[in-house]
């Protein structure tokens, strides 16, 4: 049997595990790649192994906005048991890896069969719920730079590296401020030593000090994950 990578797979028992796999399939995540479209029936669910993915809102003519972000702790789709085949946000691979994937309609039959799978991908929804709350908070009360250093701490929690692939540009628009913005607090951890930047490629220098710049929302995220699926360890 294929090893899985993703956390909520590994949380099924071991026979669990196995029929699940069964019934996916390996999928590429391929750097940009838009895996649904906002207000589109969702054919497929993912569990990345490797490599991550944004959630993102489009509003009018506004930029796009990044409302949450899944890796290899999570998985697309966990609205479907919901029964809902429709998202209000677009799903763009930020981080190139690999992933399970399984057919919209092959999940929810696996939910009706493997009770502990329902259990996980339940879990993963309400951590998405109480996720997006606390963005929006976030997103409307927290200065640039710390929201940038939340930002980059969670790409290096799902990227497994210290260094990943990201350009201003696209930081602005998953932060939703203007370009310049981005420049001068990237510039200002780069000249403190945090943090490395050149063509694309940041590599974190000192995560202990980019931590400490963040806003309390990063150590936040991830009391709610260990709160909300501590008893399915």
């Amino acid at each position: 049997m294929a090893s899985a990578e993703n956390r909520l797979i590994q949380q099924l028992p071991v026979e669990v595990r196995r029929r699940f796999l069964d019934r996916c399939e390996p999928f590429d995540l391929v750097l940009s790649a838009e895996l649904s479209v906002r207000g589109q029936p969702l054919t497929h669910a993912c569990f990345p192994r490797t490599g991550f993915i944004s959630l993102v809102i489009d509003v009018d003519s506004h930029p796009p906005l990044e409302v949450g972000m899944v890796g290899r702790e999570s998985m697309l789709g966990s609205e479907l048991v919901l029964g809902l085949a429709k998202t209000p946000w677009r799903a763009l691979v930020q981080g190139a890896g690999s992933s399970w994937r399984i057919g919209a309609e092959a999940l929810r039959n696996s939910l009706v069969d493997m009770p502990a799978l329902l259990d996980v991908v339940q879990a993963s929804l309400l951590v998405r719920l109480h996720q997006q709350a606390l963005a929006s908070a976030c997103e409307r009360f927290h200065p640039i730079g710390p929201r940038l250093a939340r930002w980059l701490l969670m790409s290096q929690d799902r990227a497994q590296s210290d260094t990943f692939h990201v350009t201003q540009e696209f930081i602005a628009l998953m932060l939703g401020v203007r370009r310049v913005g981005i420049t001068m607090a990237a510039g200002g951890f780069q000249d403190s030593g945090l943090i490395e930047y050149h063509r694309g490629e940041v590599t974190v220098l000192n995560r202990t000090a980019l931590e400490a710049e963040a806003c309390s929302c990063y150590v936040a995220d991830k009391q709610i994950h260990a709160e909300l699926t501590a008893h399915r360890h």
